[in-house]
């Protein structure tokens, strides 16, 4: 679905979280009381979380800072940002111009309409209630240096929260984020390029800041957002830039000392350090003990042969029984 420019502005509008009556939307906008409402029931298909009282008018649920790709290239300067109201992808965006790209280039979108996680999995994302974020980098080493990038970059984004006082996030090797046992983002890093060439690298990050439950309830598997980390949410364009210079250091550090950089403060954010686990590898199931990961980022599985390393692919970890 495309955002006309009416609907962005009735958005804008309705940003501020206080009831709007139809009418004086209807007078702002030019159209009238009846085409207000179409535009409300297709901002809802996009996700948004609105209401509406009789004799009040419309009001989205909770405030919204939509993203100011002004303020968030000032915040964040290295690299151009790019922003959108609507998107198929933010991932797809920045492959298909990859050559075209400088390191540290982003894209931010309020919502996706065909985004991707892992295994093609389709990625629930409504109008501002996630922040969408995937950046650029040109990897010079090649693929195979990128091995276990997802690990690093979940711990830059990690960081970056607890920078901004939302402490008690883990990981959950090799891709997500999560609080209290939920899920509460994913990374999708997605790569081309040829052998003995430099890699093309496009990372990417959906993490749910305040879910509309209608739309929670489309999520296959038990997820968290960030107001249960603290209810009182940061400003979205303050927690993008923040997210993306950890990135971007991050990705500095990275290129110049690999994986090993990160791996102790991985496994000191390890949500199942020291837990019965098992992994699932098409139908074959392994049980042990999870003790972190090593320097290429293999997960370190503590059997009753002794320990065994597993590296990424078709592998899902899963709580033990």
């Amino acid at each position: 679905m495309t955002l006309t420019p009416i609907r962005q502005t009735l958005i804008t509008l309705l940003s501020d979280g206080q009831f709007h009556s139809g009418e004086q939307l209807g007078e702002q906008l030019g159209i009238s009381r009846a085409a207000v409402s179409k535009h409300m029931a297709a901002l809802k298909d996009l996700g948004l979380d609105l209401f509406s009282l009789t004799g009040k008018g419309y009001r989205l649920a909770v405030p919204m800072a939509l993203y100011d790709e002004a303020q968030l290239q000032t915040l964040a300067p290295m690299a151009p940002v790019h922003c959108f109201s609507v998107i198929d992808s933010t991932n797809q965006y920045l492959l298909e111009r990859v050559s075209r790209l400088q390191s540290g280039e982003s894209c931010l979108a309020e919502c996706q309409t065909a985004g991707r996680g892992r295994r093609g999995k389709p990625w629930v994302s409504p109008f501002g209630c996630q922040l969408i974020l995937s950046m650029y980098w040109r990897l010079e080493q090649g693929m195979a240096a990128a091995m276990g990038l997802s690990l690093a970059v979940g711990v830059a984004v990690v960081e970056a929260l607890e920078s901004l006082g939302y402490p008690g996030v883990e990981l959950k090797w090799p891709n997500d984020l999560y609080y209290q046992g939920r899920k509460l983002a994913g990374i999708l890093v997605e790569m081309s390029g040829s052998a003995g060439a430099s890699c093309h690298l496009v990372i990417g990050i959906g993490l749910n800041l305040a879910m509309p439950e209608r739309q929670g309830e489309k999520i296959d598997q038990a997820w968290s957002e960030l107001r249960h980390v603290q209810p009182e949410l940061v400003d979205r364009n303050q927690l993008a830039a923040r997210v993306l210079q950890h990135l971007q250091q991050a990705m500095v550090t990275f290129e110049q000392s690999g994986l090993g950089s990160f791996v102790d403060n991985w496994n000191r954010l390890d949500y199942f350090a020291g837990q019965p686990v098992k992994l699932l590898m098409g139908d074959q199931v392994i049980r042990g003990i999870a003790r972190g990961i090593d320097d290429r980022g293999a997960l370190r599985l503590e059997t009753d042969e002794g320990i065994k390393f597993y590296l990424g692919g078709e592998i899902s970890l899963r709580r033990g029984d």
